[in-house]
């Protein structure tokens, strides 16, 4: 029995198509239980920040699929460190065999926001003793449909990396792999062909088959909605300014600058293997994805980008 949570965000949504397609016994782990019964699979609530509701989630799961909410504009440590950890604990104590987490690229000790906060929780993971597979994503092509925080007000698309190329993914392929993981050879039904470890103690940088600038970006999205797209850049600085005017903490607003610093200086640009060699095909292109998600992309900037 696999758990999935965050069933009901950009990953999980398409984890959860991907098990019934297979037709791999899990449940999905949810707060909003209306949200849930949407997904037509088996449900059960329980909240990470809510420790005692994590147990009876884990009753019966032998593998679990671990993701949660990303940096949140809060001082100290970040919540997802004393959520993940939680979980963490309660798949140990159910006797959970295999946790397939979702990591973040460029992970590492001392990193800003989800950098460090994800190294943290992989770390705990390691020395927890359970079985692991970790997942580092980088960018969401998703973020360019339903983020409309990523366009100016006039409709604008931003560019915050100085005109860097990012190997952005699709979700569907990070729960591809994930599902790949999840199913591998060791007591399921095994609709994978992995071998060796089956991904046990290995972490995966995942990235779509491309990198492109924002420039490029805009010239696939205005093809797609068959209107011109612009783009205008934004210095990390002038980022920074712009969320503390919004009441954003100093601090969280910094730490967004300096990432944007880091990919504009080419940290995200680099592609890999890692979804070809987990599922046995290409990642989706830029352009594959916007067709595949046409009707959303419609939908999510119908006020933007016009």
């Amino acid at each position: 029995m696999i758990l999935v949570t965050g069933a009901t965000g950009s990953i999980g949504t398409h984890l959860v198509r991907l098990l019934q397609e297979k037709e791999v016994a899990f449940k999905a782990l949810v707060r909003d239980e209306v949200k849930g019964r949407a997904l037509g699979c088996d449900i059960v609530t329980g909240d990470f920040d809510d420790p005692g509701s994590l147990a009876p989630a884990m009753e019966g799961v032998d593998r679990l699929f671990l993701n949660a909410g990303g940096a949140q504009p809060v001082d100290g440590e970040q919540p997802m460190v004393r959520q993940q950890k939680a979980a963490i604990d309660a798949a140990r104590a159910a006797g959970v065999s295999r946790v397939v987490k979702v990591s973040v690229s460029g992970a590492h000790r001392g990193g800003r926001l989800a950098q460090g906060a994800h190294w943290e929780i992989e770390e705990y993971l390691k020395a927890s003793g359970l079985g692991w597979s970790m997942l580092r994503p980088g960018g969401f092509m998703q973020n360019f449909v339903t983020g409309t925080a990523a366009f100016t007000a006039d409709g604008k698309l931003l560019d915050v990396y100085g005109g860097a190329p990012v190997s952005y993914i699709d979700c569907h392929d990070i729960a591809a792999c994930a599902a790949a993981l999840l199913t591998a050879p060791g007591g399921l039904d095994e609709p994978y062909e992995l071998t060796g470890s089956g991904g046990l103690g290995e972490t995966y940088e995942l990235t779509g088959p491309q990198a492109l600038t924002c420039a490029e970006v805009a010239q696939e999205l205005s093809a797609a909605l068959g209107r011109t797209v612009e783009h205008a850049e934004l210095s990390p600085d002038e980022l920074a300014a712009g969320l503390r005017a919004q009441g954003l903490p100093a601090g969280f607003a910094d730490d967004l600058a300096e990432l944007s610093r880091q990919v504009a200086s080419g940290s995200m640009a680099a592609t890999t293997t890692a979804v070809r060699d987990l599922t046995g095909r290409e990642p989706r292109t830029f352009g594959e994805f916007l067709r595949a998600n046409a009707e959303a992309l419609r939908t999510g900037l119908a006020s933007v980008a016009r």
